[in-house]
């Protein structure tokens, strides 16, 4: 192999986010003219480069309103364009849902509502149902990211105390057409997961967010729990006539990033084994995981032999016990870290497609073969650091931060592991 091993980490990095981008993936999927009106909607992380991508190839008339992550604006013409907060909403997320919904009121039979969906949209999209407030919302998305749930879990309740999620929006459509184009940033690319599905039915319901809750010990506001247990919460549900004219496609996945840095590996002559895009659990579990396959390569040439990558997708959550500065990606490779011990020739990459990992601007981070070496020589404990959960601090301090800025798309998390 020619290519300097982190280079090639960052170029099978690059290469899974240059995959997911809006301006490649949207423009296929674009409906035919209505016969009326077209209006464009939206929220997630990547929505307002989706926006722009419309705008670049629709040639009739629009109007519209999404909603992006502060930070994430990308400038449109005829789409308006609004931030709000991320992963923690505001109250400017709380005034643009509630604007969604008024610019899809009063619709008929002959208009068009596309809407565009990425990960995020959740949190930008904060419109809790009546009897409930923001200051409810903020507090039980703090609970849930500390909780250790699963993305799948945290949106299942969301979906039952919101007044937009849950096929709501799409309800609110109903009678015009609705086309959702989508980027999935969720194991299993399950629609009703994405933004926690605001355009599509909810098999799920009230009692399954109660049990979720309590799963996790989550202590819930009076006024939230009432909601749940009274089965006031209950989402749209599959079979609900006003989305019958509802449709959705997933223009980028997980998967179809993990394959780019695939290819990208085979060029370098590094054969890579794609180990999933669905991949959950504690970060420090799946970087334990992780490194025992890398070191049945290295010592059996098992699932196969060096040079080798093994590349995987998903979400992994961080149960915060610490005060450190988290970050599920970079938890996950401290933990990959403490576990291979300086195995030579091992390298690794992880990182948030959407370039934040955590409540941090950081994408991720990348580990070399003298991670733990590097760092016992500034007088830092890399398993201190793990139990603190601040792998941020941790991979800042050896300078091994991977940091992007805003890739404007989202397909959830990377992680590569190189044996060379």
């Amino acid at each position: 192999m020619s290519v300097e091993p982190r280079v090639l980490l960052r170029r099978m990095f690059d290469a899974a986010v240059d995959a997911a981008q809006p301006a490649h993936n949207v423009p296929p999927h674009l409906p035919a003219p209505p016969r009326r009106r077209l209006v464009v909607i939206g929220a997630g992380k990547a929505s307002a480069a989706m926006a722009r991508a419309v705008e670049d190839h629709w040639r009739g008339e629009l109007s519209g309103l999404v909603v992006v992550r502060y930070g994430y604006a990308v400038p449109c013409r005829r789409i308006e364009i609004v931030e709000a907060a991320h992963p923690v909403p505001d109250a400017a997320g709380l005034a643009a849902a509630k604007r969604v919904l008024d610019v899809v009121r009063g619709l008929t039979e002959d208009d068009l509502v596309l809407c565009l969906i990425s990960g995020g949209g959740s949190a930008l999209l904060p419109l809790p149902l009546d009897g409930l407030t923001l200051d409810h919302k903020q507090t039980l998305s703090r609970e849930l990211l500390k909780s250790g749930a699963s993305i799948n879990e945290m949106n299942c309740v969301r979906r039952h105390l919101s007044a937009i999620k849950g096929g709501r929006l799409a309800a609110a459509c109903h009678p015009a057409r609705l086309l959702t184009l989508a980027i999935s940033d969720v194991p299993g690319d399950d629609p009703i997961n994405i933004a926690s599905g605001p355009t599509v039915a909810d098999p799920t319901t009230c009692a399954d967010a109660l049990a979720i809750v309590r799963r996790y010990g989550i202590e819930l506001p009076r006024e939230v729990r009432q909601v749940l247990e009274s089965g006031r919460g209950e989402s749209v549900k599959p079979g609900d006539p006003r989305l019958a004219r509802a449709e959705i496609r997933l223009v980028a996945t997980p998967q179809q990033s993990l394959e780019a840095a695939a290819a990208l590996a085979r060029e370098a002559g590094v054969t890579p084994l794609l180990l999933g895009d669905a991949i959950e659990g504690e970060a420090r579990d799946v970087g334990k995981v992780m490194a025992g396959i890398a070191r049945s390569v290295a010592q059996h040439r098992q699932p196969l032999g060096p040079p080798c990558v093994l590349l995987s997708g998903g979400e992994t959550t961080v149960t915060v016990r610490g005060q450190g500065r988290g970050g599920r990606n970079v938890e996950f490779l401290l933990s990959l870290a403490v576990a291979l011990d300086g195995l030579p020739n091992a390298w690794a990459i992880a990182g948030d497609t959407d370039g934040v990992d955590g409540a941090e601007e950081i994408a991720g981070a990348i580990v070399t073969p003298d991670t733990l070496a590097r760092a016992w020589s500034r007088g830092i404990r890399a398993a201190d650091r793990l139990l603190a959960n601040d792998g941020h601090g941790f991979f800042e301090a050896l300078g091994d931060q991977v940091i992007t800025g805003p890739t404007l798309t989202n397909v959830n998390d990377f992680r590569a592991v190189l044996l060379l």
